[in-house]
């Protein structure tokens, strides 16, 4: 049966998750695609061909106050969308269709994977209104346990995993050679509301990571916050459409990221997370002691840090050993874009299993 669909994108990394599970639904489904401005996100739709409706186009500031109004614009402009023209469910990981679709009686599917301790404001306002929570077994929903729907695998394997993701050695050559050493390191910003608090690396500890690294190959350098005069050399501006390929060969990432953390645990390359985050979300917890494709060091550990990176350099083995541990965590997981596709494609039978 043919259903309309709404799909919310609030940020990147939802944009990677929900492209294929898009693209494969709307050759049977009408979508409709909804998007904040926010970071790179609307150059993403377009350069992949997807039209959208911009919900909040003269974007909006990070204190609190304006993330209130914003959301209630949001909620207001979906509110007359749907109306407009009601979809049959709506997926993604933005409370708005939550709030809507409580408010309009129309199911909501919220896709998270950090746990609601990590983001508690998620639970407060997001996960009392949707109808059902879709998550990876390893994640904690707390009391909406009720409403969780859990699978095996990470919102990384719904683009990374390899049905759909194969890289390519010329897309990372435009930025440097795949046959020399490199090494990606990542700064995040921690401006979300869950970020308060936070710590990752510092301009003194990328110094002297930047030292240890050097004589083993190059640096790259990708950053959300600004940085010295002194990292400008090591800065790529990378495609966003590009950096899994560019990721897919490095001898190795270091970041304060979450997300591309867990993009390079998927992809076999050896991480190191380094922010306060750590031992806080189950999926990086899952990937780091359970499946051992990274280290996840806390901000007050710096020694730790200097230690394990140089461990690192020090194994000759290091890239044959990480991709025998990805063997072995695909051959425990599901290809998630699939399974999104089949869940959302047959709802509501998907929810007995008869789909």
């Amino acid at each position: 049966m043919k259903m309309k669909l709404l799909f919310y994108l609030h940020h990147p990394a939802q944009f990677h998750l929900l492209k294929n599970v898009i693209t494969e639904l709307k050759k049977q489904h009408e979508v409709t695609i909804l998007a904040t401005k926010k970071d790179v996100l609307e150059d993403l739709l377009r350069d992949f061909g997807f039209e959208y409706i911009n919900m909040l186009p003269n974007g909006r500031k990070s204190n609190k106050l304006s993330i209130a109004w914003g959301l209630l614009k949001q909620d207001y402009r979906l509110l007359k969308i749907c109306l407009a023209n009601r979809p049959d469910l709506m997926i993604g990981t933005s409370t708005e269709i939550a709030h809507i679709g409580k408010l309009l009686n129309i199911p909501s599917v919220f896709l998270n994977e950090d746990d609601v301790e990590a983001v508690p404001l998620v639970g407060k306002i997001a996960y009392p209104f949707a109808k059902h929570i879709l998550a990876p077994d390893i994640c904690s929903t707390g009391k909406w346990k009720h409403k969780t729907i859990h699978y095996k695998g990470y919102h990384e394997l719904a683009y990374l995993h390899p049905n759909h993701f194969k890289a390519d050695p010329a897309l990372a050559e435009k930025y440097t050679p795949v046959r020399e050493p490199y090494f990606l390191i990542r700064f995040a910003k921690f401006g979300a509301h869950h970020d308060v608090g936070i710590k990752g690396i510092s301009d003194e500890i990328a110094r002297k990571l930047i030292g240890l690294l050097q004589p083993h190959g190059r640096i790259i350098i990708t950053s959300e916050r600004e940085l010295p005069q002194e990292f400008e050399p090591f800065r790529i501006a990378v495609s966003p459409l590009d950096m899994h390929h560019v990721m897919a060969y490095a001898s190795m990432f270091i970041g304060d990221s979450q997300t591309m953390a867990a993009e390079a645990g998927v992809l076999g390359i050896p991480f190191v997370r380094f922010n306060d985050f750590v031992g806080r979300i189950g999926y990086l917890k899952d990937l780091e002691a359970h499946y051992k494709l990274g280290h996840g060091i806390r901000s007050t550990e710096t020694a730790q840090l200097y230690q394990t990176v140089q461990e690192m350099l020090n194994n000759k083995n290091l890239k044959e050993v990480f991709q025998e541990r990805r063997r072995r965590m695909l051959a425990d997981k599901i290809d998630v874009a699939d399974y999104l596709v089949r869940f959302i494609g047959n709802y509501p039978k998907s929810l007995t299993g008869n789909a």
